[in-house]
C-alpha cells in the first residue's frame, strides 16, 4: 500500500492498518504544501510540492511507524540522533546514561533510538514502568505531526514485528484523542504556530510585576529561549496541548516571544570552517562490486579535490573502511555475499562511523530500498545512474568542497589497498 496524502488521509491509512491487523512499518515523506500554505511545520518556501521523487529539494520531515497486527507498537521521525530519547531520559535524571551504553544490534535494522532505549532496559537503567511511558510518549508525539500533516507520500510494507516489544497501543482510540488535540491546536494560531518553537521573556522586568513570585520562577526556567514548546512537554511529562495551552496567555500578552531555533534553519556546516591550518583533504569511499561505478566515481570526485578510494569486494571493505577512516562513504546495495544494507548496519554499531555520512546507491525504482536504508541509519540516497552534478552535490553537502590544488593521495591509499587490489 503506497500513494501520496492527498489521495488518502493518515487517519483512514491508520484505520486500514488496524481494520486489516496488518503488521508492518508505515514510512510517510512530508513534502510543501501548495503555494506555501498548511501547517508551517512542514511548509516550505519555495511554494508547489516538488514532484516525488526529486533529490533537488529532499522532503521537508519523514516519519516511521510500526504496528503489530493492527496495533502500534512504536513510532518516531528519521532523525537517527539519540536527542528525543535523552529529553525523555531528562524526567528520570537519566539523560546521561546514554554515554555509556552500547547499542545493540537491533538500534541498526530498525530504530537506533528503540535499540538504545531497550539497552538501558536490559541493563536495568529504566525500569519496564518508565519504558512503557517513554514510548507511549514517543508514539502521540509522533502522531501529533502526521495528523497534522495534509501534503506528502507514504509507503505501508508488510513484514515481520519490530522486537522485542514492551507495549501495544490501540489506533482507533488514540487517534480519536490526538485528533481532537490537533483540532485544538490550531486555536493557538496566530501566535503559537509550531512545537518546534522556542518560548524566551522578552520583558523579565513586567513580567516579574505582573506575575507572583513562584510562577515568574517556573516560567523563567522554561522560557530560556532554548528549549522548545516539544521538549518542554517531554521534561514535564505533559502532552503538547497543555504546554501551548499554559504558555499561551502570556504570549497573547506579548510577555513572551515564540521563535525557531538556529538549528532548524541553518546549513550544514561547511568542512573548511573545521580544518585546521593545513588542511586535510576530504576522503570518500565507494563500496560497489561494479568496476565501472567505482571508477567513474573516483574519477568525478578526484577531479574536484577528494580523495577517494573504490572497493569491489564488499567482503574486504569492512577492513579498508576502517583503515582508511573516510569522511564519506558511498555504498550499493545490491552485492553479493554482503549487501549494503548489512554493511551499513555493521558500520552503524561501530563507534568511529557512528557519525560518518553514509549515501546509498539505490536502483532507479528504488522507493523501497530508501525506506530501508533510512531504517539502518543511512544518511542519504543517491539514485543510479547518477551524473556528476547530482553526485557533487550531495558530496560537498555533507563534507564540504574539494581541494583541486592538493598533491595526490596519500600512500596509505595504495598500501591499504594492495591486497584488495
Amino acid at each position: 500500500m503506497q500513494g501520496n496524502l492527498n489521495e488518502i488521509d493518515i487517519r483512514s491509512i491508520l484505520q486500514l492498518i488496524e481494520l486489516g491487523q496488518r503488521t508492518g512499518e508505515l514510512f510517510v515523506e512530508a513534502y510543501a504544501s501548495p503555494a506555501g500554505g498548511g501547517d508551517p511545520r512542514f511548509a516550505h518556501p519555495g511554494g508547489d510540492r516538488p514532484r516525488y521523487p526529486e533529490r533537488s529539494r529532499p522532503p521537508e520531515q519523514s516519519w516511521f511507524v510500526f504496528f503489530s497486527n493492527g496495533q502500534m507498537i512504536y513510532a518516531a521521525d528519521s532523525d537517527i540522533s539519540l536527542a528525543r530519547l535523552r529529553d525523555y531520559l531528562r524526567r528520570y535524571n537519566l539523560e546521561n546514561a546514554l554515554d555509556t551504553t552500547q547499542a545493540p544490534y537491533i538500534s541498526s535494522t530498525n530504530a537506533l533510538e528503540y535499540g538504545y532505549l531497550w539497552a538501558l532496559l536490559e541493563n536495568h537503567v529504566l525500569t519496564p514502568a518508565q519504558g512503557r511511558s517513554i514510548i507511549q510518549g514517543m508514539v502521540r508525539e509522533t502522531l501529533f505531526d502526521l495528523l497534522s500533516l495534509h501534503h506528502g507520500s507514504f509507503i505501508f510494507e508488510m513484514g515481520p514485528a519490530l522486537a522485542p516489544q514492551l507495549t501495544t497501543l490501540e489506533i482507533g482510540s488514540l487517534v480519536t484523542k490526538i485528533m481532537k488535540q490537533v483540532q485544538e491546536w490550531k486555536q493557538f494560531h496566530p501566535h503559537i504556530q509550531s512545537p518546534n518553537q522556542c518560548p524566551a521573556i522578552s520583558d523579565p522586568v513586567q513580567m516579574r510585576e505582573a506575575l507572583p513570585e513562584n510562577t515568574f520562577n517556573n516560567l523563567s526556567r522554561w522560557a530560556d529561549g532554548k528549549t522548545n514548546l516539544r521538549q518542554m512537554s517531554r521534561y514535564l511529562n505533559r502532552d503538547i496541548l497543555t504546554v501551548a495551552r499554559a504558555i499561551y496567555p502570556f504570549v497573547q500578552l506579548g510577555l513572551v516571544q515564540l521563535f525557531y531555533p538556529e538549528s532548524d534553519v541553518a546549513t550544514p556546516p561547511k568542512r573548511e570552517l573545521e580544518l585546521p591550518a593545513v588542511a586535510q583533504v576530504p576522503r570518500v569511499v565507494c563500496i560497489d562490486d561494479d568496476l565501472t561505478v567505482g571508477k567513474t566515481v573516483e574519477y568525478m570526485l578526484h577531479e574536484h579535490g577528494y580523495e577517494v578510494t573504490a572497493i569491489v569486494n564488499p567482503l574486504k571493505a569492512l577492513s579498508l573502511v576502517f583503515q582508511l577512516k573516510p569522511d564519506l562513504i558511498l555504498c550499493d546495495i545490491t552485492m553479493p555475499e554482503l549487501d549494503g544494507y548489512e554493511i551499513c548496519a555493521m558500520l552503524r554499531r561501530s563507534s568511529a562511523f557512528r557519525q560518518t555520512p553514509i549515501i546509498m546507491l539505490t536502483g532507479k525504482d528504488g522507493f523501497i530500498d530508501r525506506v530501508k536504508a533510512r531504517m539502518i541509519g543511512s544518511t542519504d540516497y543517491l539514485t543510479k545512474p547518477f551524473g556528476e552534478s547530482e553526485l557533487l552535490m550531495l558530496v560537498e553537502k555533507y563534507i564540504g568542497p574539494g581541494d583541486p590544488e592538493h598533491p595526490e593521495p596519500e600512500s596509505l591509499l595504495a598500501d591499504a589497498l594492495e591486497g584488495e587490489l
